[in-house]
């Protein structure tokens, strides 16, 4: 690591793994603090149930107990919030019921915690939880989004009538597309489920929290995300305390996938226990917990209409879904399948007429929420799944009919950014490139001339395309603020240069696996021209760094890379006033490069370190300007970042099984500029074995009780290392022209783009052997592909 200037665009290992793979890693269940005690939770074994005693006199009389709080000790306090404002259709407001932070009346889901036990070990706490007597009445349960809005169905709140949260539409009126689709010349329409998906990040919740009688100062250490969006919300919306009574520690994370954004009960719940027993309080969720109150992702049942003209033009699109958000509202539950979804339905089509019609239901099963994609997943297999079966019914080639309906190219600098007809307006692309690369790789003519002589011989072959967009970097925070959010959505990046030109970095972002401490040092070690080992990246800590609004929706270079660029201009800009004094010439004569200041046409200069140590140290130094080098900077982004790409499956179906095999994956994407082409990379890799978990092998399953049927590894199959092929990607480039550093964002784009090329693939196999079936319910398990094959 000599090199002192070029990093953007190298693959540098990632300098963070060093700790974790020699187990140094420092994670939340790692953290033991003095006095420390252990929580344990009674959970409802019932999806809805009436409370009628609880009982813990036994338990509070077992060894090492310490405290026992119920619903009625909590009761005063405030649930946690929703982040996110939505309105019905007429104006009213959603439906927004409080999410206590233990249950009083009515378990609402499976696991909803009645009671919380402290005791001096986890292994007493929880023994003394299983001594806790609870009577409960047994109701009926809703786990169906659409079963859920019908006469007759059980409540889940009483003020939510038809168990109807919001509804939502977005996009040009309805009577509009009515009448396109009616005189379109042909029709293709679909009714499918996007199952349910939960999170499972390696790692599962764990929080610790104490209290500090002699300053009156409470910290949280929470596997999170966003450290300082959970103390706003904890501080100002469910507890009352001052923010800067609390501070906030989000240390090594293992994974989050979205699930680890959102503010839980359980760390609201420790922070106010804390000071109730004056010792620290920790709970590390089990792994059946983790199934059961992670917030899941996905589940919508949605029913949509493609039109097309006479040459195979689309004409408009018409989307119905019941979206379903669980018990609760969590925290940015309400936006997902609205304004992260419908928003992104123009894909990268010209279609003129759009209209997404969404229904947001409550139900009796753990909360949904944003899940690695957050709604443009959603967007995209929708469409995806569409086109592909368009091309099926209308016998034509599926790169023909996308080609001839994508957007044209545009760079969103001479030519202006495309305007959608659902709010969002594209900021750069080339959709027809990542198309063409992509079938280039895959050798497409050839393969379909092997599809037809595989059918021939009675072997299912089958390819499946799936192009995608998604939008990141979340938008410009008065736009979003227009929208519902109740937050802000900028970042912050603070750089400080020590005297010795060795540079701390303080950054909003937070790294759970995407390589911050490597990504963000090679941007600031290619701005200042130093090596990356004199660059320090600090996050996580809410009293180290000033303010910053976390890590999601793949924003962190986007977003929390440009604030820190916007710092580093200002130090360059202030180290030239000092360079010029020191090199007695004019600050518009000076240039900074490969860390040096130089005096134009000369060859005087002065380096990076004899700068930041005169800053410091300023005997010599211009009148007027302050010592130091140290500037923060908050970045509100122009837009949404728009990444896109191409995603290619070809599979083999067993014709007596209905098995399917993974034969090959092609992946073209274009997130921008790269700065780490091998972390990229890795980031798709991981996207796609979502992706194609969630088309093969992955989805949550309630029966009509409320109770989750396959909430352990025993019954809720993950995708292993042997399930796939070696993936095939590559990148195209086309930079954003918003934001400094001309990146887009790749964290979710595996996750978007995979699932529907994999469905898509498996009904191509099925049409080649005459089998004309519209759709498979994912997971496409051996057993429904072959009663697909049979029917």
């Amino acid at each position: 690591m000599s090199t002192t200037n070029g990093w953007i665009g190298k693959s540098v290992k990632r300098v963070e793994d060093k700790r974790f793979i020699t187990g140094k890693g420092n994670y939340t269940d790692d953290i033991v603090l003095p006095h420390q005690t252990y929580a344990s939770f009674v959970r409802s074994p019932y999806a809805h149930a009436r409370i009628l005693s609880v009982d813990t006199s036994a338990a509070a009389a077992m060894p090492g107990v310490v405290a026992i709080f119920t619903g009625k000790d909590v009761a005063e306090v405030n649930g946690v919030p929703c982040g996110w404002l939505l309105h019905f259709k007429n104006g009213d407001p959603m439906k927004e019921p409080k999410h206590p932070l233990l249950v009083t009346d009515k378990a609402l889901h499976v696991g909803d915690a009645v009671a919380i036990v402290i005791a001096e070990s986890a292994a007493e706490a929880k023994d003394a939880a299983e001594v806790v007597m609870v009577d409960y009445e047994e109701l009926p349960a809703v786990t169906d989004a659409f079963k859920a809005t019908q006469a007759g169905a059980s409540l889940v709140h009483d003020d939510a009538p038809n168990n109807i949260c919001f509804d939502w539409t977005l996009g040009n009126p309805i009577e509009e597309v009515d009448a396109a689709i009616a005189a379109s010349a042909h029709v293709t329409t679909l009714e499918f489920v996007n199952q349910r998906m939960v999170p499972n990040a390696i790692e599962p919740r764990a929080y610790n929290s104490s209290y500090e009688a002699s300053t009156d100062k409470y910290t949280l250490y929470t596997s999170t995300q966003n450290p300082h969006l959970i103390r706003l919300l904890m501080c100002a919306f469910v507890l009352g305390i001052p923010e800067h009574k609390v501070r906030v520690v989000g240390p090594d994370v293992g994974g989050g996938f979205g699930s680890k954004i959102f503010h839980y009960t359980e760390e609201a719940l420790l922070t106010w226990a804390t000071r109730k027993i004056g010792r620290p309080v920790k709970w590390t969720s089990t792994r059946s917990e983790s199934f059961l109150l992670d917030a899941h992702g996905r589940d919508h049942i949605t029913k949509a209409d493609m039109g097309f003209d006479k040459d195979g033009k689309i004409t408009a699109l018409r989307v119905k879904t019941y979206a379903n958000l669980g018990a609760y509202l969590s925290t940015f539950a309400s936006c997902v399948p609205t304004y992260l979804h419908g928003t992104l339905l123009q894909g990268l089509y010209t279609t003129p007429k759009i209209n997404v019609d969404v229904t947001a239901v409550f139900t009796n099963t753990c909360v949904v929420d944003a899940y690695r994609g957050a709604g443009r997943p959603e967007a995209t297999y929708l469409l995806e799944r569409l086109v592909d079966l368009a091309a099926l019914e209308l016998n034509t080639d599926p790169v023909e009919l996308r080609m001839k309906n994508f957007i044209p190219p545009f760079d969103g600098i001479t030519q202006p950014g495309y305007q959608t007809q659902v709010a969002l307006q594209y900021d750069s692309g080339n959709y027809q490139g990542v198309l063409k690369k992509g079938i280039e790789m895959l050798g497409y003519a050839d393969l379909r001339k092997a599809q037809k002589e595989a059918a021939a011989n009675g072997r299912l072959l089958g390819i499946g395309i799936s192009t995608y967009i998604e939008a990141c970097g979340i938008a410009p925070s008065a736009v979003v603020g227009s929208l519902g959010a109740r937050a802000g959505l900028y970042e912050v990046g603070q750089v400080r240069i020590q005297p010795t030109g060795k540079v701390s970095v303080y950054t909003g972002a937070h790294s759970h696996g995407q390589g911050h401490e490597t990504t963000f040092a090679q941007v600031v070690a290619d701005k200042f021209g130093i090596p990356m080992e004199d660059v320090e990246i600090i996050h996580g800590d809410s009293e180290a760094v000033a303010f910053g609004m976390g890590t999601y929706g793949s924003r962190s270079l986007a977003v929390g890379g440009s604030a820190i660029v916007k710092s580093i201009e200002k130090i360059i800009e202030k180290g030239k006033k000092i360079a010029a004094h020191k090199l007695e010439a004019s600050e518009g004569d000076v240039n900074f490069e490969n860390g040096k200041f130089t005096v134009k046409g000369t060859d005087k200069s002065v380096s990076f370190g004899d700068v930041a140590l005169t800053a410091y140290v300023p005997h010599h130094y211009p009148k007027d300007l302050e010592p130091g080098l140290d500037f923060s900077s908050f970045y509100d982004p122009a837009n949404f970042t728009y990444p896109f790409g191409c995603h290619i499956a070809v599979v083999e179906v067993e014709k007596e099984t209905g098995k399917v095999h993974l034969k090959r994956f092609v992946a073209v994407d274009d997130v921008g500029n790269i700065i780490n082409p091998m972390i990229v990379e890795g980031q798709i890799h991981g996207g796609l074995a979502q992706g194609i978990g969630q088309a093969l092998f992955e989805g949550a399953d309630y029966d009509e009780n409320g109770q989750l049927t396959n909430g352990s590894y025993m019954d809720y199959c993950m995708p292993r290392a042997d399930d796939f092929p070696m993936f095939e990607t590559a990148s195209q480039v086309t930079p954003c022209p918003h934001n400094p550093l001309g990146v887009k964002g790749a964290g979710e784009a595996g996750a978007i783009g995979s699932t529907p090329a994999v469905v898509n693939a498996v009904i191509d196999a099925l049409w080649s052997a005459g089998h004309k079936v519209k759709d498979i319910r994912m997971p496409m398990t051996s057993e429904r592909v072959w009663r697909a094959m049979q029917s």
